[in-house]
């Protein structure tokens, strides 16, 4: 079974090397969609594949990071990507161009590793991230799956390579989370108590 989550924030970029002049060039944005799609085999005690609640923790806030940020590839110009940082509090640095296409494998990378990372106590089962599909347009969109983030010639991702401003991290709920993530601390889901009526 799929549940589907949707997430939206305002980004800006420049993709380097695409065949449109303008995007390439010149700093732009987007008000982008970001649609989370896991999958389970087994329902949890509550008889849903994943809370939506759950979602609102670490992953809500990792993608509300690229929320009215500037998104830069690290092997960018030195020279723009000082300029990002010292112009723009809000600011992630990724190992991949920030076009659509690197976005919707960026957010499925980060939900499979706090996915990974997290201790359920309500009975969920397998649950895993099926897709995600980033709108960059109302008319455009990427869509990302497993064999997309292990393919190697998509680039590497890696959880030490994504750096995120420190106004960012100051924003988050537990300022810690992504250092916790990157060391393979668990987080815990709430432990919920099973109530049976009869």
């Amino acid at each position: 079974m799929l549940i589907r989550k949707l997430f939206k924030f305002e980004n800006a970029h420049i993709v380097r090397n695409c065949t449109s002049d303008r995007c390439k060039r010149s700093i732009h944005g987007h008000s982008y969609k970001v649609e989370l799609l896991l999958k389970a085999s087994k329902l949890d005690h509550g008889q849903m594949v994943y809370d939506f609640g759950l979602l609102k923790g670490v992953i809500k806030d990792l993608y509300d990071s690229f929320d009215h940020a500037i998104c830069f590839w690290q092997n960018d110009d030195p020279e723009y990507i000082q300029a990002c940082k010292t112009f723009s509090a809000r600011w992630v640095s990724l190992p991949v161009s920030p076009s659509a296409e690197q976005f919707s494998r960026i957010f499925f990378y980060l939900a499979q590793q706090v996915l990974a990372s997290t201790v359920t106590q309500n009975g969920e089962g397998d649950v895993e991230v099926y897709s995600v599909i980033v709108h960059e347009t109302d008319t455009g969109y990427a869509q990302s799956f497993i064999e997309d983030i292990e393919n190697t010639q998509m680039g590497l991702l890696d959880l030490s390579q994504i750096e995120f401003s420190e106004q960012i991290q100051a924003e988050w709920a537990d300022t810690e989370m992504y250092t916790k993530l990157k060391e393979g601390i668990q987080f815990h889901n709430p432990n919920v108590e099973l109530q049976v009526k009869l």
